[in-house]
């Protein structure tokens, strides 16, 4: 049976994900306690029934804390007893999760009128850590929608299994922010920015005008074929070493015109080996 273990800070997506995986095939649960999670897995591969190929739990900061501190051994449970497991953690900044619940109006967990919104956060962050720690996925959802966490999910687990090696490729701005989820980051701002050029200033990378133009640069294409072959001959180990996905991410300065570019061009050369490939423009969202 394969169990996925969705946890991460409250606000940032988890029901959304467990939705996902549910659309998918997979049995789902949410607020498990963390004291029944060894029970629940032997309930679900001995069952009278059919057991379950696959299943997801949805775990949050309202387990106790003795059962938090007690997850590295309950995952050394399930892997003792032959239980295939992935841990999902989402997360957020505070920031953005401050304007979610505002927009919401709901109210957090672990708030109370001791206890303000922004300690709340505060103290579940703290009190997930041992959860986050042994994640292979982590998601942060601070520039993401409903719909690009949803293809996340559907691209990066539901689909793995019959696609081999599932690929992100994302452009993005520094000036908003570099991503903390991705494996590799490649930075752009070095290329000729076709902001500079005031014809040009109103497209994006997915205009003909901006590609022409750094279809035409010499450098560019140096940076483009340099990181196509980084990746071309990296992507192969990750996925000998039993790896199934992997995120890649461009900036430029503005996430507009250079970064959005080069996703394009390298998600066109990467599909020739066959890999499942989602391209997301994170500015352009």
């Amino acid at each position: 049976m394969k169990l996925i273990i969705v946890s991460g800070l409250s606000g940032s997506g988890k029901s959304i994900t467990l939705d996902t995986l549910e659309d998918a095939g997979y049995y789902c649960t949410d607020n498990l306690p963390l004291a029944l999670l060894k029970d629940f897995s032997k309930l679900l591969t001995h069952s009278d029934k059919r057991p379950l190929k696959q299943a997801a739990v949805g775990i949050d900061a309202r387990n106790d804390q003795t059962s938090l501190n007690q997850f590295s051994q309950l995952i050394e449970q399930l892997e003792t007893d032959g239980i295939d497991y992935e841990v999902i953690f989402l997360r957020a900044s505070k920031e953005s999760l401050l304007k979610r619940f505002s927009e919401t109006r709901r109210k957090h967990p672990l708030s109370d009128k001791n206890t303000s919104l922004d300690e709340a956060i505060d103290l579940e962050l703290e009190r997930l850590n041992s959860i986050a720690s042994h994640a292979s996925l982590q998601i942060d959802t601070t520039h993401t929608n409903v719909h690009q966490l949803r293809d996340i999910i559907r691209q990066r687990v539901c689909h793995k299994d019959n696609c081999g090696l599932s690929l992100q490729i994302m452009s993005f701005g520094y000036k908003h922010g570099a991503p903390n989820d991705v494996d590799f980051v490649f930075d752009a701002r070095c290329l000729p920015n076709p902001y500079w050029e005031p014809s040009l200033r109103k497209f994006t990378g997915q205009d003909p005008a901006v590609i022409d133009f750094l279809n035409q640069s010499e450098l560019v294409q140096h940076y483009l074929n340099d990181t196509s072959q980084f990746l071309n001959r990296w992507i192969g180990e990750f996925a000998n070493s039993n790896r199934n996905y992997l995120s890649i991410a461009i900036g430029c300065t503005g996430g507009q015109h250079r970064s959005v570019y080069l996703s394009e061009q390298l998600a066109k050369e990467l599909k020739k080996h066959d890999y499942n490939i989602i391209t997301r423009h994170r500015e352009l969202s």
